[in-house]
Protein backbone atom coordinates (compact mmCIF):
# COMPACT_ATOMS: atom_id res chain seq x y z
CA UNK A 1 0.00 0.00 0.00
CA UNK A 2 2.63 2.44 0.87
CA UNK A 3 4.67 1.45 -2.38
CA UNK A 4 1.23 2.49 -4.31
CA UNK A 5 0.88 5.80 -2.52
CA UNK A 6 4.36 6.68 -3.31
CA UNK A 7 4.41 5.93 -6.92
CA UNK A 8 0.76 8.28 -6.95
CA UNK A 9 2.82 10.93 -5.49
CA UNK A 10 5.87 10.84 -7.77
CA UNK A 11 3.31 10.80 -10.96
CA UNK A 12 1.80 13.87 -9.02
CA UNK A 13 4.94 15.36 -8.19
CA UNK A 14 6.36 14.28 -11.90
CA UNK A 15 2.60 15.89 -13.89
CA UNK A 16 2.68 19.20 -12.29
CA UNK A 17 -0.18 21.31 -11.71
CA UNK A 18 -2.93 21.11 -13.73
CA UNK A 19 -2.25 24.96 -15.73
CA UNK A 20 -4.86 26.78 -17.22
CA UNK A 21 -5.59 27.26 -20.83
CA UNK A 22 -7.51 29.00 -23.41
CA UNK A 23 -9.89 26.69 -23.37
CA UNK A 24 -10.74 27.75 -19.69
CA UNK A 25 -11.92 30.98 -21.23
CA UNK A 26 -14.65 28.33 -23.36
CA UNK A 27 -17.03 26.90 -20.85
CA UNK A 28 -19.87 24.68 -21.46
CA UNK A 29 -23.02 25.49 -20.88
CA UNK A 30 -24.63 25.20 -17.55
CA UNK A 31 -28.20 26.35 -18.41
CA UNK A 32 -30.56 25.79 -21.18
CA UNK A 33 -27.86 23.45 -22.96
CA UNK A 34 -28.79 22.73 -26.47
CA UNK A 35 -30.86 25.46 -27.05
CA UNK A 36 -30.50 29.09 -28.49
CA UNK A 37 -31.02 30.73 -24.82
CA UNK A 38 -28.04 28.23 -23.09
CA UNK A 39 -25.93 29.86 -20.77
CA UNK A 40 -22.36 29.28 -19.60
CA UNK A 41 -20.55 30.96 -17.25
CA UNK A 42 -19.14 33.94 -18.64
CA UNK A 43 -22.93 34.80 -19.72
CA UNK A 44 -24.01 34.32 -16.34
CA UNK A 45 -21.02 36.59 -15.06
CA UNK A 46 -22.33 39.38 -17.85
CA UNK A 47 -26.04 38.82 -16.22
CA UNK A 48 -25.07 39.16 -12.48
CA UNK A 49 -22.43 41.90 -13.16
CA UNK A 50 -25.66 44.12 -14.87
CA UNK A 51 -28.25 43.62 -11.88
CA UNK A 52 -25.60 44.31 -8.95
CA UNK A 53 -24.53 47.56 -11.59
CA UNK A 54 -27.95 48.40 -12.09
CA UNK A 55 -29.64 48.10 -8.17
CA UNK A 56 -26.52 50.07 -6.70
CA UNK A 57 -27.39 53.00 -8.86
CA UNK A 58 -31.05 52.41 -8.78
CA UNK A 59 -31.16 52.18 -4.65
CA UNK A 60 -28.25 55.15 -4.98
CA UNK A 61 -30.58 57.28 -6.92
CA UNK A 62 -33.57 56.65 -4.92
CA UNK A 63 -31.94 57.19 -1.91
CA UNK A 64 -30.29 60.61 -2.97
CA UNK A 65 -30.02 63.23 -0.26
CA UNK A 66 -29.20 66.91 -0.96
CA UNK A 67 -26.73 66.92 1.54
CA UNK A 68 -25.13 63.08 0.38
CA UNK A 69 -23.69 60.75 2.68
CA UNK A 70 -20.39 58.96 2.27
CA UNK A 71 -21.58 56.09 -0.64
CA UNK A 72 -24.09 58.97 -2.45
CA UNK A 73 -20.72 61.21 -2.56
CA UNK A 74 -18.72 58.16 -3.81
CA UNK A 75 -21.07 57.24 -6.89
CA UNK A 76 -21.70 60.78 -7.57
CA UNK A 77 -17.88 61.68 -7.60
CA UNK A 78 -17.45 58.36 -10.18
CA UNK A 79 -19.96 59.61 -12.32
CA UNK A 80 -18.40 63.46 -12.32
CA UNK A 81 -15.36 61.95 -13.03
CA UNK A 82 -16.37 60.26 -16.35
CA UNK A 83 -18.18 63.46 -17.13
CA UNK A 84 -15.67 65.87 -16.67
CA UNK A 85 -12.34 63.83 -16.91
CA UNK A 86 -13.47 61.69 -19.89
CA UNK A 87 -16.30 63.28 -22.14
CA UNK A 88 -15.91 66.96 -21.46
CA UNK A 89 -12.45 66.94 -21.65
CA UNK A 90 -12.27 65.58 -25.11
CA UNK A 91 -15.35 66.82 -26.51
CA UNK A 92 -16.21 70.44 -24.55
CA UNK A 93 -19.42 70.41 -22.36
CA UNK A 94 -21.22 71.69 -25.06
CA UNK A 95 -21.09 68.18 -27.19
CA UNK A 96 -20.20 66.39 -24.55
CA UNK A 97 -23.14 66.57 -22.82
CA UNK A 98 -25.08 64.13 -25.59
CA UNK A 99 -22.39 61.65 -24.94
CA UNK A 100 -22.74 61.39 -20.78
CA UNK A 101 -24.73 58.96 -20.85
CA UNK A 102 -23.67 56.91 -23.05
CA UNK A 103 -20.01 56.86 -22.11
CA UNK A 104 -21.05 56.79 -18.17
CA UNK A 105 -22.72 53.40 -19.11
CA UNK A 106 -19.63 52.05 -21.23
CA UNK A 107 -16.92 52.98 -18.76
CA UNK A 108 -18.93 51.60 -15.63
CA UNK A 109 -20.52 48.48 -17.34
CA UNK A 110 -16.61 47.40 -18.56
CA UNK A 111 -15.14 47.85 -14.91
CA UNK A 112 -18.00 46.18 -13.60
CA UNK A 113 -17.32 42.94 -16.39
CA UNK A 114 -13.35 43.64 -15.87
CA UNK A 115 -13.41 43.63 -11.92
CA UNK A 116 -15.19 39.86 -11.73
CA UNK A 117 -11.94 38.11 -12.01
CA UNK A 118 -10.84 38.93 -8.88
CA UNK A 119 -14.14 38.41 -7.14
CA UNK A 120 -13.88 34.84 -5.23
CA UNK A 121 -16.57 32.34 -6.89
CA UNK A 122 -16.95 34.30 -10.11
CA UNK A 123 -13.11 34.33 -11.08
CA UNK A 124 -13.69 35.57 -14.48
CA UNK A 125 -14.10 38.78 -16.42
CA UNK A 126 -16.66 39.18 -18.04
CA UNK A 127 -14.87 40.75 -21.19
CA UNK A 128 -12.57 37.99 -21.43
CA UNK A 129 -14.20 36.43 -24.98
CA UNK A 130 -14.34 38.73 -27.89
CA UNK A 131 -17.57 39.02 -28.39
CA UNK A 132 -18.39 41.30 -25.32
CA UNK A 133 -15.98 43.91 -26.30
CA UNK A 134 -16.73 43.27 -30.02
CA UNK A 135 -19.94 44.61 -29.09
CA UNK A 136 -18.89 47.70 -27.22
CA UNK A 137 -16.77 48.41 -30.22
CA UNK A 138 -19.76 48.42 -32.61
CA UNK A 139 -21.47 50.76 -30.29
CA UNK A 140 -19.05 52.90 -30.70
CA UNK A 141 -18.42 52.50 -34.58
CA UNK A 142 -22.63 53.57 -34.97
CA UNK A 143 -22.20 56.94 -32.93
CA UNK A 144 -19.15 58.23 -34.49
CA UNK A 145 -20.92 57.26 -38.12
CA UNK A 146 -24.40 58.74 -36.63
CA UNK A 147 -22.22 62.00 -35.73
CA UNK A 148 -20.78 62.64 -38.87
CA UNK A 149 -23.81 61.99 -40.82
CA UNK A 150 -25.43 63.99 -38.67
CA UNK A 151 -23.05 67.08 -38.36
CA UNK A 152 -21.86 66.89 -42.02
CA UNK A 153 -23.94 64.74 -44.21
CA UNK A 154 -22.70 61.52 -45.55
CA UNK A 155 -20.73 62.92 -48.91
CA UNK A 156 -18.82 65.38 -46.93
CA UNK A 157 -18.50 63.10 -43.98
CA UNK A 158 -16.46 60.60 -46.27
CA UNK A 159 -14.56 63.22 -48.20
CA UNK A 160 -13.39 64.88 -45.40
CA UNK A 161 -12.29 61.41 -44.01
CA UNK A 162 -11.48 59.57 -47.19
CA UNK A 163 -9.53 62.86 -48.88
CA UNK A 164 -7.83 64.90 -45.83
CA UNK A 165 -7.18 68.57 -47.00
CA UNK A 166 -3.62 69.59 -48.19
CA UNK A 167 -2.93 66.43 -49.60
CA UNK A 168 -1.42 66.18 -53.41
CA UNK A 169 -3.65 64.67 -55.87
CA UNK A 170 -1.47 61.27 -56.17
CA UNK A 171 -0.92 60.67 -52.33
CA UNK A 172 -4.50 59.74 -52.50
CA UNK A 173 -3.83 56.82 -53.94
CA UNK A 174 -2.40 55.36 -51.33
CA UNK A 175 -4.13 57.29 -48.43
CA UNK A 176 -7.82 56.78 -49.56
CA UNK A 177 -7.93 53.02 -49.45
CA UNK A 178 -5.61 53.28 -45.16
CA UNK A 179 -8.04 55.93 -44.26
CA UNK A 180 -11.32 53.83 -45.45
CA UNK A 181 -9.72 50.92 -43.69
CA UNK A 182 -8.61 52.62 -40.47
CA UNK A 183 -12.87 54.06 -40.31
CA UNK A 184 -14.53 50.64 -41.10
CA UNK A 185 -11.94 48.20 -39.17
CA UNK A 186 -9.05 49.64 -37.73
CA UNK A 187 -10.87 52.14 -34.75
CA UNK A 188 -13.20 49.48 -33.87
CA UNK A 189 -10.96 46.52 -33.72
CA UNK A 190 -8.32 48.38 -32.07
CA UNK A 191 -10.94 49.16 -28.86
CA UNK A 192 -11.59 45.36 -29.28
CA UNK A 193 -8.58 43.47 -29.21
CA UNK A 194 -6.61 46.00 -27.02
CA UNK A 195 -9.82 44.85 -24.23
CA UNK A 196 -9.97 41.24 -25.26
CA UNK A 197 -6.30 40.73 -25.24
CA UNK A 198 -5.44 42.43 -22.01
CA UNK A 199 -8.21 40.75 -20.18
CA UNK A 200 -7.68 37.57 -21.53
CA UNK A 201 -3.89 37.71 -20.69
CA UNK A 202 -3.62 39.58 -16.95
CA UNK A 203 -5.96 36.90 -15.98
CA UNK A 204 -4.19 33.74 -17.40
CA UNK A 205 -1.20 35.40 -15.80
CA UNK A 206 -3.19 35.72 -12.54
CA UNK A 207 -5.23 31.98 -12.73
CA UNK A 208 -1.09 30.64 -13.53
CA UNK A 209 0.35 31.90 -10.13
CA UNK A 210 -2.63 30.37 -7.85
CA UNK A 211 -2.73 27.56 -10.03
CA UNK A 212 1.19 26.87 -8.93
CA UNK A 213 0.58 28.10 -5.77
CA UNK A 214 -2.34 25.81 -4.80
CA UNK A 215 0.40 22.90 -6.29
CA UNK A 216 3.56 23.69 -4.62
CA UNK A 217 1.79 24.37 -0.86
CA UNK A 218 -1.01 21.62 -0.84
CA UNK A 219 -1.23 19.05 -4.28
CA UNK A 220 2.43 17.99 -3.72
CA UNK A 221 3.95 16.04 -0.46
CA UNK A 222 7.46 17.22 -1.42
CA UNK A 223 8.17 19.97 1.42
CA UNK A 224 11.22 21.33 -0.32
CA UNK A 225 8.49 23.26 -3.13
CA UNK A 226 7.16 25.28 -0.32
CA UNK A 227 9.21 28.39 -0.48
CA UNK A 228 8.34 28.43 -4.49
CA UNK A 229 4.92 27.85 -3.47
CA UNK A 230 5.33 30.85 -1.24
CA UNK A 231 6.96 32.78 -4.03
CA UNK A 232 3.98 32.06 -6.40
CA UNK A 233 1.47 32.66 -3.86
CA UNK A 234 2.85 36.37 -3.23
CA UNK A 235 2.81 37.19 -6.86
CA UNK A 236 -0.89 35.87 -6.90
CA UNK A 237 -1.61 38.45 -4.39
CA UNK A 238 0.55 41.29 -6.24
CA UNK A 239 -1.01 40.87 -9.67
CA UNK A 240 -4.90 40.46 -7.81
CA UNK A 241 -3.73 43.57 -7.04
CA UNK A 242 -2.11 44.88 -10.14
CA UNK A 243 -5.46 43.25 -11.93
CA UNK A 244 -7.80 45.22 -9.88
CA UNK A 245 -5.68 48.90 -11.60
CA UNK A 246 -5.44 47.08 -15.17
CA UNK A 247 -9.89 46.46 -14.52
CA UNK A 248 -9.91 50.34 -14.35
CA UNK A 249 -7.47 51.57 -16.61
CA UNK A 250 -9.12 49.53 -19.40
CA UNK A 251 -12.33 51.01 -18.60
CA UNK A 252 -10.95 54.43 -18.86
CA UNK A 253 -8.65 53.63 -22.22
CA UNK A 254 -12.12 52.02 -24.26
CA UNK A 255 -14.32 54.86 -22.67
CA UNK A 256 -11.68 57.83 -23.79
CA UNK A 257 -11.11 56.63 -26.93
CA UNK A 258 -14.59 55.89 -28.04
CA UNK A 259 -14.99 59.94 -26.50
CA UNK A 260 -12.30 60.76 -29.38
CA UNK A 261 -13.33 59.02 -31.97
CA UNK A 262 -16.97 60.37 -31.97
CA UNK A 263 -15.13 63.72 -31.73
CA UNK A 264 -13.14 62.81 -34.76
CA UNK A 265 -16.47 63.11 -36.23
CA UNK A 266 -17.43 66.31 -35.60
CA UNK A 267 -16.03 69.81 -37.88
CA UNK A 268 -13.12 71.54 -36.13
CA UNK A 269 -13.76 74.19 -33.46
CA UNK A 270 -12.45 77.33 -34.59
Amino acid sequence: MSGLLGASVSIAAKTGPDLPSVNDFLPNDILFQGTPFALNRIILIRILAVLVLMVVLGITAMRAKLIPGRWQSAIEWLLDFVANNIVYQVMGKLRGERYVPMITTVFLTIFAFNICEIIPGLNMPATATITMPLMFAAWCFVQYWIAGIREKGLWKYLKEELFPAGVPIPIYILLTPIQLVELLLIRPLSLTIRLFANMMAGHIILALCLAASQWFLIDTANKMWMPVGALTFGAGFIMTLFEAFVDALQAFIFAILTTAYINMSYPELD
